[in-house]
């Protein structure tokens, strides 16, 4: 069977979500469908994505948010693929000659449209119309011959909307593994020390995030300090920072994969009181680490979570920093530690790739 991912999505300086995903389970798809007999050709725009992606053979299409788009598969028939796997839905299959799955990862942009920033200014009008209504993405998944989703959260919303007549399998994201030599049963933080009083949050700054009430919590929580690690608007950080008490923000407006990991190996807690999201990747790159997670009350980081999190209301604040407290007690914060690493086991870009190449092999 010779399969092609998709990977035109990958970025050519550092991953955000879509990119990572992409990269990881592409590369886990190849060592998979190595040993199986199959052979996996990755679909690039960008010679520079091949920095960030495994060492698998490669060919150049036409970059995703082009107006030639609709007609990608005519350019992806050359290939010659039994099976195509994209990471988003909109990948065009006018004239296609192969089967196709396509991936869905979340319903947030029919209840928050505001998209993305890095996107072209026509891209993000028609994203505003797309997510209007429900019957343009029932009609880019059925056009598909299976549809992969992160979590079983989103599944059940895809049935919920009877959004594809497709089969749906669950292809969930999944952390990198902790680096050698991290030390996953560390003994709690020491508030007086450093790092004890420190918390972390990973992700964007748009409404749904309600940093807002990470802010408001921290007057609950003399001491503490709150490390937002993304790149943020101006507008943002005006705003959280009247927000919380003076000092208690530390703004890093982007960061390196290895200051991530090390903030998360010192810090009390990772937090997040997002109001929706399709997975939560920073949960289980916090968990895979030891580190405790303080998250919201929904569903996905219920999921995600499982026993190991502490959850409060996301509009709690008071909530929030109870849950936080919680943790200063060494007993609660090794027990949570403990079960974090357990918990996020549960999410392994191996059993992702296996759960996706079983279903290729299904349709081809």
């Amino acid at each position: 069977m010779k399969i092609v991912s998709d990977c035109r999505y990958v970025r050519v300086d550092h991953h955000d979500g879509i990119s990572r995903y992409s990269s990881r389970i592409t590369a886990a798809l190849g060592r998979l469908a190595a040993a199986s007999g199959h052979e996996v050709t990755m679909l690039i725009c960008d010679e520079r994505q091949l920095a960030l992606l495994p060492d698998l053979p490669w060919a150049m299409g036409p970059s995703p948010t082009g107006p030639g788009e609709p007609w990608v598969a005519r350019r992806v028939n050359r290939l010659g693929p039994d099976v195509v796997f994209t990471p988003l839905q909109t990948m065009g299959t006018f004239g296609r000659r192969y089967r196709l799955v396509k991936t869905l990862h979340d319903l947030i942009y029919h209840r928050h449209r505001t998209p993305p920033r890095d996107l072209p200014a026509f891209v993000r009008l028609l994203w505003r119309i797309y997510h209007l209504a429900w019957w343009p993405q029932r009609l880019l998944l059925d056009r598909a011959d299976a549809v992969a989703t992160v979590s079983a959260t989103t599944k059940q919303l895809i049935a919920q909307h009877r959004l594809t007549r497709r089969p749906v399998v669950v292809v969930a994201n999944a952390a990198d593994p902790a680096p050698a030599g991290a030390r996953l049963d560390r003994p709690a933080p020491d508030p007086a020390g450093a790092g004890g009083r420190d918390l972390v949050y990973m992700g964007s700054f748009m409404p749904y995030k309600n940093v807002e009430t990470l802010a408001r919590a921290l007057h609950e929580l003399p001491g503490y300090r709150l490390h937002l690690l993304s790149r943020i608007p101006s507008a943002a950080r005006s705003r959280l920072e009247a927000l919380a008490p003076a000092g208690a923000l530390v703004v890093h407006d982007g960061t390196s994969e290895e200051e991530y990991r090390a903030l998360l190996l010192s810090a009390r807690a990772l937090v997040t009181a997002s109001r929706d999201e399709g997975f939560g990747l920073p949960l289980v790159e916090a968990m895979v680490l030891g580190t405790p997670v303080v998250v919201s009350d929904i569903p996905i980081f219920r999921e995600i979570g499982g026993d190991a999190a502490l959850y409060a209301p996301a509009d709690d604040p008071a909530g929030f920093a109870a849950g936080i407290r919680r943790l200063e007690d060494p007993d609660e914060w090794r027990v949570r530690s403990a079960a974090s690493v357990l918990q996020a086991a549960h999410f392994d870009w191996d059993r992702s790739a296996a759960a996706l190449l079983e279903l290729m092999e299904s349709l081809a």
